[in-house]
């Protein structure tokens, strides 16, 4: 299996309350609460290490709550490449109705100085080497600039890894330009990022192509429950997602990414690689927290995965 390195520079606490319907404004009971160290690549992480890949996590902690971090570092076995800065990582409450339906109310996060900044990519150039893959997912901490994450992206492409890009807004558009191998937004994020409609698959098939003219091979948009499209070099892709009770939408997407990242530095089929990462996807809408703990339903829901070529509407 591969050996893959996923950065989290503005990690959380992600505490998710469970409750039967939401009432703005009144007095609401939760049926259960549970916290999960997490983080877009942390969740990532998660789910590799269940398909039986090697992980490095690195990025930013803040020094004051680490405890859960590096209990769950410790319990999977994870290397642990985040340098430490002052102040608390952010906390993030996601309210989970029985509908499915999730409000998230996400904190800010602590401050990141130049000088962790500069610690990161000092540590980078020790840890990164060797590895076969990196994810950069997540948002941008405080005093971190696009820019920076531009440079990031740079470095790590020239250590020799691959870079798997998730991100949204500002930080999307800029590290786009970095050349990143893969990137996985969702059709606004996307457009955002580009200042163009993408909805249509002809819209995103020119958008894909555009990208991929700048050295981006894999472009994976994600539809929510409505399935993926995968346009790779010379191939483009839909598999439709299976029906199933949602839980919880927190890390289907990170579970999406796991499961690409998994199937191509596997070297499985393509239409095998898409097959399994949406499984994969679906399988984390119907729980709490992230990976896979139950390959016998994994499979059941593969089976349920319609693949077929793209063609433009």
């Amino acid at each position: 299996m591969a050996k893959i390195l996923t950065l989290t520079l503005n990690p959380a606490l992600d505490l998710t309350v469970q409750l039967s319907h939401l009432e703005p404004g009144q007095l609401n009971r939760s049926e259960t609460m549970h916290t999960h160290a997490a983080g877009k690549g942390v969740n990532v992480a998660q789910v590799l290490a269940d398909l039986g890949h090697q992980l490095t996590v690195s990025g930013f902690l803040g020094e004051d709550n680490l405890q859960a971090f590096e209990a769950l570092f410790e319990a999977r076995g994870f290397v642990d490449g985040f340098i430490r800065v002052p102040g608390e990582t952010r906390s993030n409450i996601k309210l989970a109705e029985a509908n499915g339906r999730i409000t998230d109310i996400n904190g800010p996060g602590p401050v990141v100085s130049g000088v962790a900044q500069q610690a990161l990519l000092a540590r980078l150039e020790q840890i990164a080497p060797g590895h076969d893959a990196v994810v950069v997912a997540g948002s941008l901490p405080q005093g971190v600039s696009a820019h920076w994450l531009k440079t990031l992206i740079v470095r790590l492409k020239q250590l020799g890894l691959k870079v798997a890009l998730d991100t949204s807004g500002e930080a999307l558009r800029v590290g786009l330009t970095a050349g990143p191998w893969l990137i996985k937004p969702n059709a606004q994020e996307l457009a955002d990022a580009l200042g163009c409609e993408t909805l249509s698959v002809a819209a995103q098939a020119q958008a894909a192509s555009r990208l991929h003219a700048k050295g981006i091979e894999h472009v994976v948009i994600s539809h929510g429950s409505e399935g993926v499209n995968w346009f790779s070099v010379g191939s483009a892709m839909h598999a439709s997602s299976p029906k199933v009770r949602v839980a919880s939408t927190v890390g289907a997407g990170d579970s999406l990414l796991a499961g690409m990242l998994h199937g191509l530095l596997s070297a499985d089929m393509p239409e095998q690689t898409l097959r399994t990462a949406t499984a994969i996807a679906a399988m984390a809408v119907t729980q709490i927290g992230f990976g896979i703990g139950d390959a016998a339903q994994l499979a059941r829901l593969e089976q349920g995965v319609r693949v077929h070529p793209l063609t433009e509407q």
